[in-house]
């Protein structure tokens, strides 16, 4: 910052030159502006400026309307398919915000009046009194629950196995004798099934392979002969390398200028030729569109019948098992056949088993309830 220059101070008119007198003059121009416009705006009260239009503007009014009643296009799609739901409103959110302002308020006023409670308590339950409304509505605001979120519960797929399934009639305590006979072969395919596989199946890898022991001296004796492979190779190269000269791979002969022009020809021959074979096919396809499109649509119906297929064996396996659940694969239990030294033909002389908890639980593994389990051995 420069220093102010100095000036004169030596009579009371060089003292007025040096007053600053900014702000008056702006005031006497501000004042002289609200003289020439019609007064200061600060000194008017604000009903003159100020009035509240209550006049209808009709076109406004429609227009407003006009743009709540339109639809928008996601909602005008949604109402011509008659298969989607609309999406809920907010009335639901407004009628549980009014349960939870009114069980508040009531227990606002349990609190305000502790009498009321230590009377309800010693009252007789045997009484016929009549009870009040407002009694009857505390009473039923204590078994309200505060809903605090909105649950949604999802609902699960019905599964196509039943909960209770009816076995064949060959497993019955006095079945006849075909039936015994078709439950007992399932009984029987089953455990050699079971059989074949382990018999059959991959064996595992053993832990301790069984061998003799190679001394040192036999060690010595199989390196001697790796190294004789090496040597025989030796002798061949070197046999080769005696032959004449005669004998050997000649060199490649220099190409000529006539060689070259013939290569050429021979190359733009063969191009003409691939070009004009190529037409060919192309004409080819084009004259058979007809034999093209049947083939497209003997694909097609193929796939269909093989997405049909493939759809059926899906359903046909969820009848027969659950989905994969977990780690383990769902085995299902064994055929309940009685042999037939066992058919007595009275409930009376049945053996006891206890398996109908062992049963509830493989249909709840099967219908896809529970996760399947590692099978235990005993």
């Amino acid at each position: 910052m420069g220093k102010k220059s100095k000036t004169s101070r030596k009579n009371k008119k060089a003292w007025r030159k040096n007053i600053a007198t900014d702000d008056i003059d702006e005031f006497i121009e501000k004042s002289t502006k609200d003289a020439l416009s019609g007064g200061s705006l600060e000194a008017v009260p604000s009903e003159s400026l100020f009035y509240v239009d209550k006049s209808t503007d009709l076109a406004v009014k429609r227009k407003i309307d006009k743009s709540r009643e339109k639809v928008l296009r996601c909602d005008s799609l949604l109402q011509r398919n008659p298969f989607i739901k609309p999406v809920p409103s907010s009335i639901q959110k407004k009628s549980i915000r009014k349960l939870k302002e009114a069980l508040k308020a009531a227990k606002h006023e349990k609190q305000d009046d502790p009498k009321k409670e230590s009377t309800s308590s010693i009252k007789d339950i045997w009484a016929e009194d009549k009870v009040t409304e407002s009694a009857q509505a505390d009473k039923v605001t204590d078994f309200l629950p505060v809903p605090e979120t909105a649950q949604f519960n999802k609902k699960t797929k019905p599964s196509v196995i039943p909960a209770v399934e009816i076995e064949p009639p060959g497993c019955s305590f006095n079945p006849s004798f075909e039936d015994h006979q078709d439950s007992l072969a399932v009984a029987v395919a089953e455990e050699m099934q079971k059989i074949y596989k382990s018999e059959l199946g991959p064996q595992p890898v053993p832990l301790i392979v069984t061998g003799e022991v190679v001394d040192e001296e036999d060690m010595y004796f199989l390196d001697a002969d790796g190294g004789s492979d090496s040597d025989e190779e030796e002798d061949d190269m070197g046999i080769d390398n005696d032959l004449p000269s005669e004998q050997r791979a000649s060199k490649k002969k220099r190409v000529t200028r006539v060689e070259h022009n013939r290569r050429a020809r021979r190359k733009e021959v063969l191009k003409a030729e691939a070009e004009a074979k190529k037409v060919g096919k192309l004409a080819k396809e084009i004259n058979s569109v007809a034999d093209i499109m049947k083939e497209i649509e003997e694909e097609d119906e193929e796939k269909r019948k093989r997405h049909d297929r493939r759809v059926i064996a899906k359903q046909e396996r969820l009848k027969s098992a659950p989905p994969r659940l977990g780690k383990h694969k769902f085995e299902p239990a064994p055929v309940q056949v009685l042999l037939s030294e066992e058919i007595s033909g009275s409930l009376r002389k049945l053996k006891g088993c206890s398996t109908l908890a062992r049963d509830r639980f493989k249909s709840l593994e099967k219908r896809g309830m529970v996760v399947p389990s590692a099978k235990r051995k005993r």
